[in-house]
């Protein structure tokens, strides 16, 4: 019943009824205990980042004389260890109705997407162009605000080069351009920190689910930018109809809520957004977009394209 020795029972029982302790486990000496400190202090010099191909050399040095996979163990454990201690103080973010459009830019070979989210409702806009231009961007987020029927207060990006007119003490100042047209929507422009992904974790899985369930299957293509936006528009009506799994609600009956604390809408007279979404010529969204970009310049090539 207990799969040992019936003597070995024996005296278990006996030793409880006369009220001793049970013997204490001796803990089990492992190959890789001679390093152990070794590793802790490379783990914690690194931040966690080094790997174990790169300390076995050490710990070989050191006297460590077992196997590769059975060191990876050890230093599985010693990060997994130093992290439960030096967490980054992250917080999930806690939305606010009306407050924060968060938008990116992603691409599939010559095809790039643009993808906005209402961070809360979860309302989701994609749609297709040939680049990320800030004219094109531009033309995005307006065609964007129509469909939502108003303004967040914020557009929350990343440091995008279209958008993106310098960085100073690590802040983000845009183009003038985007500034113009933050006034004319009356929404302040935002931008997430550098080298810090999860700021804007929200709109990088919608890119990636638009890439896998809208792109791929559909197969999109950057020679038919209007089909591929008809496709886009019938895919938004799709998922925001269904619901959302983190939240557990319906994006287009929440944003029913949050509609009306958007701000609305103020569409210029000689501005129609969507132009290239629609898969018209440049020069027409060129046009339209002047009294908002403000006065041309010359460009450095590939500079609308650049993203730090």
């Amino acid at each position: 019943m207990c799969d040992c020795d019936p003597k070995t029972v024996k005296r278990a029982v006996e030793r409880a009824v006369a009220g001793g302790d049970p013997p204490r486990r001796s803990e089990r000496a492992r190959n890789y205990d001679v390093v152990v400190d070794v590793v802790a202090s490379r783990v914690a010099k690194t931040a966690g980042r080094i790997s174990a191909k790169r300390l076995l050399p050490e710990a070989r040095a050191a006297g460590y004389t077992g196997s590769a996979r059975n060191f990876r163990r050890l230093v599985a454990k010693a990060k997994s260890d130093w992290r439960r201690t030096n967490h980054r103080g992250r917080r999930p973010a806690v939305w606010a109705p009306g407050e924060t459009l968060v938008i990116d830019w992603g691409s599939e070979g010559p095809l790039h997407v643009f993808c906005a989210v209402l961070a809360w409702s979860r309302w989701r806009f994609v749609r297709f162009a040939a680049d990320e231009k800030a004219e094109t961007t531009l033309a995005m987020l307006a065609e964007c605000f129509e469909l939502a029927g108003g303004v967040p207060k914020v557009v929350l990006a990343d440091r995008m080069g279209c958008l993106k007119g310098g960085v100073v003490a690590n802040v983000v100042v845009p183009t003038p351009a985007y500034v113009r047209f933050a006034t004319h929507y009356r929404f302040r422009p935002d931008f997430c920190n550098g080298a810090d992904p999860e700021s804007k974790g929200i709109v990088e899985n919608l890119v990636g689910y638009a890439k896998s369930d809208l792109m791929v299957p559909a197969g999109c293509d950057v020679d038919d930018l209007a089909e591929a936006n008809r496709a886009a528009r019938a895919w938004c009506v799709e998922v925001n109809a269904q619901t959302h799994s983190e939240i557990a609600a319906v994006p287009v009956e929440r944003l029913a809520t949050e509609a009306g604390l958007l701000g609305v809408a103020i569409a210029a007279a000689s501005y129609r957004p969507g132009d290239r979404a629609q898969g018209r010529p440049a020069e027409l969204c060129s046009d339209r977009l002047g009294p908002l970009l403000g006065p041309s310049r010359p460009d450095r090539p590939g500079r609308g394209d650049r993203r730090s």
